[in-house]
């Protein structure tokens, strides 16, 4: 059960990330007909790709890919820890509590800035074999999750950042341009 990956680091990872200010990263993403052997390959790549740049997670658009698909390993290193594909997953709910995190994203390195989000939510999802699953994630899993859905939205974490002088600065810093930031309400 699950999808079987070294989570060791690949010197030339089998997919290549986009990078903020890649239009690639701002189109919505369509939802994923049939779970098939492609689908599960792709999935394989993505882990084995946020493996390789020591991410936590990573969406499907992030490798140029406009399907509703992401993987999320909270314990990359910990190899017992089974890493989450979810395909199609969907908020059902989430909490009125927000909490306020430090994010950062393989496709906008080194730059980490404070988000605030619901502090747990539900997700229902299909799994890498296709079957409808559903989990409670609070703390940094629900982050990571809504992290990752924002991305199958055309979303990145950067336009939710409240501090306009923190973003600005961090952008500069990171090489970036404040004018890819499209602000979320």
């Amino acid at each position: 059960m699950g999808i079987s990956v070294s989570k060791e680091k690949l010197k030339k990872p089998p997919l290549e990330l986009h990078y903020l200010g890649d239009r690639v990263l701002r189109k919505a993403t369509k939802r994923v007909a049939k779970v098939d052997d492609g689908i599960r390959e792709l999935a394989h790549k993505m882990l084995q790709t946020m493996y390789s740049e020591d991410g936590i997670g990573l969406a499907a658009p992030q490798v140029g890919v406009h399907k509703q698909i992401l993987v999320v390993d909270t314990d990359p290193e910990e190899a017992a820890n089974q890493p989450l594909v979810m395909i199609n997953p969907q908020i059902i709910r989430h909490s009125k509590q927000m909490a306020c995190g430090q994010e950062g994203c393989l496709s906008i390195p080194n730059v980490f800035l404070d988000v605030i989000r619901p502090a747990a939510i539900e997700v229902s999802f299909k799994d890498e074999n296709g079957r409808p699953q559903k989990i409670s994630a609070d703390d940094l899993l629900a982050r990571v999750i809504q992290h990752e859905m924002d991305h199958l939205n055309g979303v990145m974490f950067v336009d939710r950042v409240e501090n306009a002088i923190a973003l600005a600065q961090e952008l500069q810093k990171g090489g970036f341009s404040a004018n890819d930031v499209k602000k979320v309400a």
